[in-house]
């Protein structure tokens, strides 16, 4: 009787085992599948960043010494950002200005 009770037990433990480690063995095929889906994405990611990091550092403005430049292109490029900075402002004092004008409108 106890060796049909242990065989029964033994054989249910292999089978359950063998159940287990089918299950485990399909979810490493798929965690490999994934790992290799993500190092292609990595190096397109990689190649991608090395391209946009190359474009900007052509367009960077230069940071050399104006020292004993002549100010005048230097002024030039003040007045252009400090427009651009007016024009930004502009736009950010109408968008406000009309955020509120919603906002009272809800509460009034």
């Amino acid at each position: 009787m106890w060796f049909t009770i242990w065989s029964v037990l033994v054989v249910g433990t292999l089978v359950g085992a063998f159940f287990l480690g089918r299950d485990l063995w399909r979810k490493a095929k798929a965690l490999a599948r994934q790992l290799s889906q993500a190092s292609l994405v990595m190096d397109r990611f990689a190649q991608r960043t090395d391209e946009l990091s190359a474009a900007l550092q052509a367009n960077a403005p230069s940071t050399a010494p104006t020292v004993a430049a002549d100010p005048e292109p230097l002024r030039e490029r003040v007045h252009e950002l400090r427009a651009g900075r007016a024009e930004r402002r502009a736009l950010r004092r109408t968008r406000n200005s009309l955020t509120w004008d919603r906002w009272r409108r809800f509460n009034a």
